[in-house]
């Protein structure tokens, strides 16, 4: 019995001739149109990792600041 993937049932429900068409070996003619949409999912899974990378840098950044204000200001209070 043939493995049943999630990608399989999505392809099917997305569009079953093209899911036929795979499953008995038939090559896209496309191939230029899905290299640029793989590509371009390529770029934005960069630009969503850059961005996630600078969040946590800020909010490291905002959480030094913090820490810093408050070691100011306890020093300000207690000599």
């Amino acid at each position: 019995m043939p493995v049943i993937r999630a990608s399989d049932i999505g392809s099917y429900l997305y569009c079953r001739r093209a899911w036929w068409y795979r499953k008995q070996g038939v090559e896209s003619e496309n191939r230029a149109e899905l290299a640029a949409g793989t590509d371009l999912h390529r770029r934005h899974g960069r630009k969503v990792l850059a961005a996630s990378l600078l969040r946590g840098l800020a909010m490291f950044l905002l959480l030094a600041a913090l820490v810093l204000l408050t070691a100011y200001f306890t020093l300000q209070v207690l000599p």
